[in-house]
């Protein structure tokens, strides 16, 4: 099944909503610290249910807000979610961005990124389309040091990249994109029962609960174009 393909079953069904209420745990963090001013230029690659482009235009009174998703399903329904006439869906590929030149101030991706089929291609796309001084804030949660999202591989059809920390920022400089930070994002409102009632269906212990949403966390790392 195609990246296509299996978004657009979770669009129709409903799983846009439910993977907007799981990310933004941590998207609203990454979201406040991006560097965004008044009129800003923004992308949202892989934007899913299109939360993060209308959060940004709340809080930051960004400009011109494009989401672009593989899924024509799920760029419809971001599409219906907003009636802000300066934000706008498209369905694209990540290996080839539908955008010119240094015509883009930041780009923002939440758990999408690892679904690029060659992702240093993407990268590569990513710097292309930054201005001077751009940023990439590029977060994710199936990572190499996650070890309880390894499992993820074996839920879905697609082929995901499951880079560890030094191969996202050896990555980003490949391509051109300054690391200026890189940092774990913990997830504070994900409930952590007590001791007493582990084991639960998904948790063996309450520790590997904790490590799993208090210390690994979303891995963002930052890049900026030079």
């Amino acid at each position: 099944m195609s990246v296509r393909e299996e978004f657009d079953e979770w669009a129709t069904s409903g799983r846009d909503r439910g993977m907007e209420d799981r990310h933004w745990h941590t998207a609203k963090h990454v979201l406040a610290r991006m560097p965004v001013e008044a009129g800003d230029t923004i992308l949202d690659l892989g934007c899913g249910s299109g939360y993060a482009g209308r959060a940004l235009r709340d809080t930051k009174d960004a400009g011109r807000v494009y989401g672009l998703d593989g899924s024509p399903e799920m760029a419809r329904n971001a599409a219906g979610y907003t009636d802000d006439p300066v934000v706008g869906f498209l369905v694209g590929d990540f290996d080839e961005l539908p955008f010119a030149d240094d015509s883009i101030d930041h780009v923002f991706s939440m758990e999408a990124f690892y679904y690029a089929p060659d992702p240093r291609h993407t990268l590569e796309e990513v710097a292309r389309v930054l201005r001077p001084g751009g940023t990439f804030y590029c977060a994710v949660n199936y990572y190499e040091e996650n070890v309880h999202s390894h499992e993820w591989q074996d839920n879905i059809s697609i082929e995901m990249t499951r880079w560890d920390r030094e191969q996202y920022r050896n990555a980003f400089r490949e391509s051109g994109l300054a690391v200026a930070e890189q940092d774990h994002v913990p997830d504070r409102e994900i409930t952590i029962p007590a001791e007493a009632e582990f084991p639960l269906e998904e948790w063996d212990t309450r520790e590997e609960m904790v490590e799993r949403y208090r210390e690994f966390g979303t891995l963002l790392t930052v890049g900026v174009a030079p």
